[in-house]
C-alpha cells in the first residue's frame, strides 16, 4: 500500500557506506520520476548523478544535513551518502525557474518514494550554495541547481511521531540515537 511505502519513506542523514550505489540505479530513479506529473508538462528538469566516490566527498563537503540538529555534525563520519541526484533547471527550456517549485517537490518525492520501494533511502537537500555547487561541478550557465537528493542504503532508525498542539515540529533524536520526525495528528489537520 502506498501508504505504508510513505510511512517508510523518511528523510535519511546517515548511510550504510557498504552499500554502493550505482549509475543504474540513479537512471532507474530518474526514468520513475520522469513519467510523474509536470507543470504545464513543461519538463525543465535535467538530472546530474553523483556516484563516483571523489564527487560525492566533494558534494558531502557542499551540503548541510539535520539544520534542527547542529550539534549532531550530521551526517556522521563514515556516514556520509554514497549517491547524489542534482536536479537542475534548463533555462533553454523555460526562462522562471519559480514557476516549477511544485514540480521540485514531485520529483523529489516520486525519486525518494522510488529509492525506498528499492530498499535504499534519500533526504531532500536545500540548505548548499547553489553557484558554488554548479562551480564545482562545472554546468553549464544554462543550468540551475535547484534540488539535491541523496541517495544510499540507510543506517538510521527513523520513526513517526504524534505532534501534539503546542508541540515543535522539529524532529529530533533520543539518547539511543532513534530519529523522531512528529506529524501532526489527522484530527489537527481537518478544517
Amino acid at each position: 500500500m502506498l501508504k505504508d511505502l510513505v510511512i517508510k519513506n523518511r528523510s535519511c542523514r546517515g548511510y550504510d557506506r557498504s552499500v554502493k550505489v550505482t549509475k543504474e540505479t540513479l537512471l532507474e530513479l530518474i526514468d520513475t520520476a520522469r513519467l510523474a506529473g509536470a507543470g504545464m508538462n513543461v519538463q525543465p528538469y535535467k538530472y546530474y548523478l553523483v556516484y563516483e566516490e571523489e564527487d560525492a566527498a566533494k558534494l558531502n563537503d557542499m551540503v548541510v544535513f539535520g539544520a534542527n540538529l547542529p550539534e549532531l555534525g550530521l551526517p556522521f563520519e563514515g556516514t556520509e551518502p554514497p549517491a547524489f541526484i542534482m536536479l537542475c533547471h534548463d533555462y533553454d527550456i523555460f526562462d522562471d525557474a519559480s514557476r516549477f517549485k511544485v514540480d521540485q517537490g514531485i520529483i523529489g518525492q516520486t525519486i525518494t518514494l522510488a529509492a525506498t520501494e528499492m530498499g535504499l533511502a534519500g533526504c531532500m537537500i536545500g540548505n548548499y550554495n547553489k553557484q558554488k555547487v554548479k562551480e564545482a561541478f562545472n554546468l553549464p550557465d544554462r543550468y540551475s541547481v535547484e534540488l539535491i537528493i541523496s541517495i544510499g542504503k540507510s543506517c538510521e532508525d527513523c520513526r513517526i511521531c504524534d505532534l501534539n498542539e503546542g508541540d515543535s515540529h522539529k524532529y529530533f533524536r533520543d539518547e539511543a540515537g532513534v530519529h523522531y520526525v512528529p506529524k501532526r495528528k489527522l484530527e489537527d489537520i481537518i478544517i
